[in-house]
């Protein structure tokens, strides 16, 4: 994937692809990487590529994302039914075709958008139709098929089939559906390409998900219906005047190529709201958004601005998720903020952290206000992180954003030494059996009514109370774990390397008896289930091997994925000393999907 080409919609790279021969079908990965090397030059809306010294590749991206397939253009002798521009589909990040709350198109009570979802709503009846089964049948089986092959062996073809399917989902009305192809598209690419942000363990999430709702879909009624279809844009509702409060800036840098900053902001209640500023680009537009007015009312403050001050809102339109809307008839105006420690922002380090913990884990937000003692810095493989004391739980803090660019790492490597003071700090959590968050914001060092957006503000040593100085990285210490790593390692490696590497005969057969001596009874059996599954391969009658069962590998598959989840929040909760519940909407059990 290469963040230089401008977002492609997914029906534009299915329909290029599919157009090619299968001669050129075999050579298209080949095409992919050879495209990616070759400089790109953006004039405005235009992203132009020297194929060679007499071949030009271009994309016309109105918006920031090509949106049609002619938008493509090549010159050479095959266009349009080339390898060009299938690649260059390919190569590119994959774009929204009706992104949700689209910051470029604010939303309003009275806009179109929200009113087609309560007449569908009220036309169908409870069951999905046979389009959606249909569309959630296609989506499984291109999900499946990238799953057998894993990350090493899907390629730009299946990456097509199954955006194709992502296409078809959101014609069939199944949005939610549509977004969860397409992010398991997205984390291909990104593991394909080397994108250092990418994360095996949101790959496996983003794989778990769209298969889980697709296993779904045909069987649910209802509410559960109506949650599997998910909305393709989120309705704003009015909100009367708001009276909010500056909490901290946060940068966004998406793989599908988007970047901004979000602000989060509070009211006299503690209820949380966000202002966004998100389109195509990279990391510089991630920092340079935080420097851009918001696109609320007439107000000039800009993002850095708005997260230490207030604002006074008269009209808000406000999302399911808080997102302030910027219609016509909202009105903002600046306003005075307050410190952390002032009221009413005070009342959200007022609550426990076991408290918030739950709520997050039972589908609530998942922002931690914590007050943190920094304790030194622990080496990991993905890097260095902060040790911190939470009234007496030791919390490891993590940056939220690797990019060079970004200052997260920096700042976290000078809290670490910035010695033993009690700071205040907003975290986001991150579901684990050790009590661990991204670290957001924090309290200046040295200056407690000021306060640090770690992913867009740099910290100096002068900032440093008493010229301290960072201690070196210690390893952390190990700790009694359940081994559930048993189960989640398999699950990992199926995403990676496909279905053949669990394939293999003698591959470690003690660790279901193993699991079963700790008392995970259910996570041996499934472990075993998922090794058999992936074994079993039929002959036809001259000895032949048959086309492998993707279906009943992607079930075993998923039961074991949803079981690890399922533990692995239980093991957060009583790690936080939480308690986790069912979230709504969450997967069936493990149990069910055989």
């Amino acid at each position: 994937m290469s963040p230089d080409l401008p977002p492609v919609v997914p029906s534009v790279t299915a329909e290029l692809v599919g157009a090619l021969p299968p001669r050129l079908r075999k050579r298209l990965d080949a095409g992919v990487t050879k495209l990616v090397a070759r400089p790109a030059v953006r004039d405005g809306d235009t992203v132009r590529i020297a194929v060679d010294d007499d071949t030009d590749l271009v994309l016309h991206a109105p918006g920031g994302a090509v949106t049609r397939a002619d938008a493509i253009r090549c010159g050479c002798l095959l266009a349009p039914d080339c390898l060009h521009r299938a690649a260059a589909a390919s190569a590119a990040p994959v774009a929204d075709e009706a992104p949700a709350g689209d910051p470029e198109k604010p939303e309003t009570p009275d806009e179109p958008e929200t009113a087609p979802a309560a007449e569908e709503a009220a036309e169908e009846d409870d069951a999905a139709n046979a389009g959606r089964r249909a569309a959630a049948r296609a989506v499984s089986d291109a999900a499946a098929a990238v799953l057998e092959a894993g990350t090493d062996g899907a390629g730009a073809v299946l990456q097509a089939e199954l955006l194709h399917a992502a296409h078809t989902a959101r014609l069939a009305g199944l949005p939610r559906l549509s977004a969860a192809a397409v992010a398991v598209v997205t984390g291909v690419r990104a593991a394909r390409s080397g994108d250092p942000g990418y994360r095996l363990t949101d790959l496996a999430g983003a794989l778990a998900g769209v298969l889980g709702v697709a296993h779904r879909l045909p069987h649910a009624t209802g509410p559960e219906l109506a949650d599997l279809r998910g909305t393709a844009r989120q309705p704003y509702r009015p909100d009367g005047s708001l009276r909010l409060y500056g909490l901290f800036s946060e940068p966004v840098l998406t793989a599908t190529g988007y970047a901004g900053a979000v602000t989060w902001t509070a009211d006299a209640e503690g209820r949380l709201y966000t202002v966004s500023d998100v389109a195509p680009g990279g990391p510089a537009r991630a920092t340079g958004a935080a420097d851009r007015a918001v696109r609320i009312g007439d107000t000039s403050l800009t993002h850095r601005e708005l997260s230490r001050a207030g604002l006074a809102v008269s009209g808000a339109t406000v999302s399911p998720t808080g997102r302030l809307g910027a219609g016509a008839g909202v009105r903002a105006v600046r306003a005075s903020g307050v410190a952390w420690r002032a009221e009413p922002l005070d009342r959200l380090w007022a609550v426990p952290a076991a408290e918030q913990v739950s709520r997050a884990l039972n589908g609530g937000r998942d922002l931690l206000f914590l007050e943190a003692t920094p304790v030194g810095a622990v080496r990991e493989t993905t890097g260095d992180c902060l040790l911190a004391d939470c009234d007496g739980l030791s919390v490891l803090l993590t940056t939220a954003h690797d990019d060079p660019s970004l200052p997260c790492r920096e700042n976290l490597r000078l809290l670490a030494a910035a010695g033993g003071g009690r700071l205040r700090i907003v975290a986001r959590l991150v579901p684990g059996p050790f009590p661990r968050a991204l670290l957001l914001a924090a309290e200046h060092p040295a200056d407690p009514d000021a306060r640090v957006d770690l992913g867009l503000d740099r910290l100096q040593h002068a900032d440093l109370p008493g010229g301290a100085v960072a201690p070196p990285a210690r390893a952390l210490p190990a700790g009694d774990e359940a081994p559930l790593h048993l189960l989640r390692r398999r699950v990992h490696q199926a995403v990676s390397g496909g279905r053949r590497v669990l394939a293999f005969a003698g591959d470690r057969p003690g660790d279901g008896a193993r699991l079963r001596r700790a008392g995970l009874a259910t996570a041996g059996d499934l472990l075993d289930d998922l090794h058999t599954a992936a074994a079993d391969r039929s002959r036809d009658v001259f000895g032949r091997l048959l086309p492998a069962d993707t279906d009943r590998f992607g079930r075993s598959w998923l039961a074991a994925a949803v079981y690890t989840d399922a533990v692995e929040r239980a093991l957060c909760a009583d790690a936080w000393g939480a308690t986790a519940t069912e979230a709504p909407g969450a997967r069936p059990p493990a149990s069910s999907i055989h």
